[in-house]
């Protein structure tokens, strides 16, 4: 069986495709940069390592809708 599964995964995203997004740019980092946040990863792979900072809570995203919405809401408040 994996580690993690993917329907614990499916309850922190939203979506398959936010999913594979999410943890493919952050194995890309990680692979850059070699900065993995999990202490003692299971995976031994990049992706795996992403999918497990997402399952423990580490990695999150957010939408660029979201972001313009808060920066309209400071705007206005100013």
């Amino acid at each position: 069986m994996l580690y993690p599964s993917i329907d614990s995964l499916m309850n922190k995203l939203d979506s398959k495709y936010t999913l594979v997004t999410v943890a493919s740019k952050r194995a890309r980092v990680m692979q850059q940069n070699n900065d993995a946040r999990i202490e003692k990863p299971k995976s031994h792979k990049s992706v795996g390592k992403a999918l497990e900072e997402i399952n423990a809570g580490i990695l999150h995203y957010t939408t660029k809708s979201y972001i313009e919405r808060n920066e309209t809401e400071l705007i206005e408040e100013h």
